[in-house]
């Protein structure tokens, strides 16, 4: 099977958006002491994922910050 630059693009992509995933929930690992900052990036991070990612992001927010910054967590993933 041979692949076509339309299927290595795909690839590269998803492996791109899963490295920037990871990225942003390192990223506010290491921010998680301020609100502030941790909602700063938050909002960068949500504005770069894709809906998919979003939705994973969403969940490790709230299992690993519900508790410590749960307002601000609902106000950056409040749906329109």
């Amino acid at each position: 099977m041979v692949a076509t630059n339309a299927t290595r693009c795909a690839t590269y992509f998803i492996i791109f958006q899963m490295k920037m995933l990871n990225y942003f929930k390192t990223v506010l690992k290491k921010v998680s002491f301020d609100a502030r900052l941790f909602e700063k990036e938050l909002r960068k991070a949500i504005r770069t994922l894709i809906a998919e990612e979003l939705q994973e992001l969403r969940s490790w927010c709230y299992a690993n910050y519900g508790s410590q910054y749960g307002a601000v967590l609902n106000r950056c993933f409040v749906v329109n």
